[in-house]
C-alpha cells in the first residue's frame, strides 16, 4: 500500500511539538521561563484537517503551558504532555476513540517518536528528522519543522482522503 492509501485511512492524526510544530529550539529566559514559536500556516492546516473530520492530537515529551494554550487556540482537545511512551499514549487514545492503529497517523522527528511511528497506519517526519525516523516513516515533508511541514502533511492527508476541494471551497468563493 502506498503512502496516500495509508493517509486516506487516517481518522486521528497526532503531532509532536518540538522539532515538528516548532523548529525545535527552546528559548530560555533568565527566570527559567521559555518560549516556542509556532507557524500560523501550520495552524490553518490543522484547522482544515479537523474540519474534514480527522481528530487531532498532540503527544509530546515536554510539559508546557505554551502547548496547552496553542492547542486551545487551534481547538485540539486531545493533548498529552510529558509523555515518554508515546506508543502507549496513542494506544490509550485510540481505545477511547474506538479506533485502531491503522486508522491513525503521527508526525514526529526523533527517536522517542519511533516506536509510535512504526505502528501507525500513516507516519510522517520533517526533513531534518533523525535518520532512523526518516527511514521508518511513510512521508518526509519537504518544508522545515515549524515552518510549513505540518501544513504540508495536513494537505497531503486532505488530498489523499478526497477532502481537499470541499475544505478549500470556502476560501475560493
Amino acid at each position: 500500500m502506498d503512502c496516500a492509501a495509508h493517509a486516506a485511512k487516517v481518522r486521528l492524526m497526532g503531532f509532536d511539538i518540538d522539532g515538528v510544530m516548532t523548529d525545535g529550539h527552546l528559548y530560555f529566559g533568565p527566570e527559567g521561563d521559555f518560549c516556542k514559536a509556532f507557524f500560523s500556516r501550520d495552524g490553518l492546516g490543522l484547522k482544515m484537517l479537523a474540519k474534514s473530520g480527522v481528530k487531532l492530537a498532540i503527544i509530546t515529551g515536554r510539559d508546557s503551558p505554551i502547548v496547552t494554550r496553542r492547542a486551545a487556540n487551534l481547538g485540539i482537545g486531545l493533548v498529552l504532555q510529558g509523555i515518554e511512551d508515546k506508543r502507549a499514549a496513542m494506544a490509550s487514545l485510540l481505545a477511547r476513540e474506538n479506533l485502531a492503529f491503522d486508522q491513525c497517523g503521527y508526525m514526529g522527528d526523533d527517536l522517542i517518536d519511533l516506536p509510535l511511528l512504526r505502528v501507525c497506519g500513516f507516519s510522517a517526519t520533517v526533513p531534518d528528522g533523525h535518520a532512523l525516523v526518516r527511514q521508518n516513516v511513510c512521508y518526509v515533508a519537504r518544508a522545515p519543522a515549524g515552518a510549513g511541514a505540518v501544513r504540508e502533511v495536513c494537505e497531503f492527508i486532505l488530498r489523499a482522503q478526497g477532502s481537499w476541494e470541499r475544505v478549500m471551497a470556502p476560501y475560493l468563493t
